[in-house]
């Protein structure tokens, strides 16, 4: 009989003991399958927020490749407008220095005028001063020579020749004498020898 209580003992010890693995194991299961949800929740939550970043890389990478090609545009636009102001300032400077060579030759020829215009005036100058006292002094010397020689002269002879004709009391004597063959004292008797010494 003791043993059959030892048994009896055993067993309910055996009972007690498969239940409370069998209920340590349900909590140890539920503890475990609790876990399993929380890593598989914070798993997702983790996917998430990767998912995210990757999304917002993927955006901030796509924002910097259009800057990228947006800067390379204006960069190359900004060489093209320096190429084109660079051959402006070319084109200026081959000007400029046409205008300088141009403005140069302007001022040569109106300094070279203006002395022309001084030497004009000088001219016209000494011209009315002829034309005012030599000339007309000159004509009356002239006219009167002629008066009193009664010899009138051809102007249009090489300087070498004196030509004219003399209009004596009863006839016209030409005269043709080459000066350059005869001393001006034989040139001088010859033209006396016309003058009347009546008065």
């Amino acid at each position: 009989m003791a043993e059959g209580n030892k048994l009896q003992d055993l067993e309910e010890t055996g009972e007690a003991l498969v239940a409370y693995i069998n209920n340590s194991q349900l909590e140890k299961l539920r503890q475990v399958k609790d876990e399993h949800h929380a890593l598989f929740d914070k798993h997702t939550e983790t996917r998430k927020i990767v998912a995210q970043i990757l999304n917002d890389v993927a955006q901030l990478e796509e924002s910097a490749s259009q800057k990228l090609m947006n800067m390379e545009e204006e960069k190359k636009q900004r060489e093209a407008e320096l190429e084109s102001l660079e051959e402006q300032l070319r084109q200026c400077t081959a000007q400029s220095q046409m205008t300088d060579s141009e403005l140069q030759f302007v001022q040569r020829e109106l300094e070279r005028l203006r002395t022309t215009e001084h030497e004009l005036e000088t001219l016209q100058h000494e011209v009315d001063e002829d034309t005012t006292e030599v000339i007309p002094s000159a004509v009356y010397v002239a006219q009167l020579y002629q008066h009193i020689t009664k010899i009138k002269w051809e102007y249009d002879t090489p300087p070498n020749i004196l030509k004219g004709v003399h209009y004596g009391a009863d006839l016209a004597t030409p005269i043709d004498i080459d000066t350059s063959v005869r001393s001006r004292r034989e040139v001088s008797d010859q033209l006396w020898d016309f003058v009347s010494t009546e008065w």
